[in-house]
């Protein structure tokens, strides 16, 4: 599979960074990006697209006619999304809702009309909040840590299983992903439809537009070279909350993998992350973050916990090492180096948009 590939959100950070990977990998393949362009900084992936002979379409997902415009295609990567866990949370619930949810069924009718292929990334959110917030943990000098000592299925210290409950709220943006999930494995059964889902946790890299609700590691490095204010906010205002991070590139590297592997793996569910082993606490961030910009910037503490946060989320990736071999393979500081790297090379550009004055 994959002669015309079509990946929805493909001038976003995960659609664009895929998009090039693969027409590079696969150059006989014809890639289309398509996106609303509605994300501020996704313009400045058009460029880049071009020049690797990657195709455009302008459209939206909320609009069936602007899919049903591409033409047929062998396979679907739906990257787009409203990310935020926030969405909808002091605002309209509307566009989260059209874009998440209706937006993926509209992506999953028009693959069903052209017998096309689905890779779909969803999110570690679909998992529970409360639930995660009660797993058993220690904490130690710059963290929390997971233990063993765990009472819920699926979670260990190697963190979160793909059997781990989904009983309570998870945020709209995770109910979103979590519904679209349920009409994939549907469109699977009736239609025969190969599909593949993702459950990613933090994905992070060069090119990623950080704000604060969205987009953490990225946030963090923009900060520090622009030498404005951060804040460890909820869980005693310390920093010591974790998250297992993965760079787009080995994400990369596993849809590349799942490409090829399309009919053994049809129905399949997969969590995806960084893994205890690629995995940080906000006050750890800090101490890279300082390391390699030598800047140190002033971060408040706030106590109260944010509304849809949890302690610390990791991604135990035992399911999708033992079905394909794969594992993350860039480390917190090589991806730290090369965000800095990227904002440093670009501040002209990304200072409007990372900035926060």
């Amino acid at each position: 599979m994959g002669e015309r590939i079509l990946i929805t959100g493909g001038a976003g950070f995960v659609g664009s960074h895929l998009a090039l990977k693969l027409k590079e990998q696969r150059s006989d393949c014809q890639v289309i990006a398509f996106d609303n362009l509605k994300r501020r900084g996704s313009e400045l992936n058009l460029p880049r697209l071009k020049a690797q002979g990657v195709d455009f379409v302008h459209g939206d997902i909320r609009q069936p006619a602007d899919l049903e415009s591409v033409g047929a295609f062998d396979v679907l990567l739906e990257c787009s999304a409203e990310p935020s866990v926030l969405a909808g949370i002091n605002s309209s619930p509307r566009y989260v809702l059209d874009t998440n949810l209706a937006g993926t069924l509209n992506c999953l009718e028009t693959a069903r009309v052209h017998k096309a292929g689905v890779i779909f990334l969803s999110t570690s959110r679909v998992y529970p909040i409360d639930s995660l917030n009660k797993l058993d943990f220690d904490e130690a000098e710059t963290r929390f840590c997971l233990t063993d000592n765990q009472t819920i299925d699926g979670s260990s210290s190697a963190g979160i299983q793909e059997n781990f409950p989904l009983e309570g709220a998870r945020s709209l943006y995770g109910a979103t992903k979590l519904s679209s999930e349920l009409i994939i494995q549907e469109y699977q059964s009736i239609y025969g439809m190969p599909t593949i889902i993702n459950r990613c946790g933090v994905l992070t890299g060069p090119w990623q537009m950080g704000k604060v609700d969205q987009g953490v590691v990225v946030l963090w490095a923009a900060r520090h070279i622009f030498q404005e204010p951060l804040s460890y906010i909820g869980y005693g205002g310390t920093g010591k909350q974790v998250r297992d991070i993965l760079h787009v590139d080995d994400l990369a590297k596993l849809v590349s993998i799942q490409l090829d592997q399309m009919t053994a793996l049809t129905g399949s569910t997969f969590n995806v992350g960084g893994g205890v082993e690629i995995s940080a606490s906000l006050m750890e961030l800090t101490d890279v973050c300082k390391s390699l910009t030598g800047n140190s910037i002033p971060i408040d503490s706030i106590t109260q916990n944010r509304e849809a946060d949890v302690r610390m989320y990791i991604t135990d990736n035992a399911r999708i090492t033992e079905s394909l071999g794969w594992s993350p393979e860039i480390g917190v500081e090589q991806i730290m180096e090369d965000v800095v790297r990227w904002i440093r090379d670009n501040q002209d550009s990304l200072r409007p948009i990372l900035s926060s004055s």
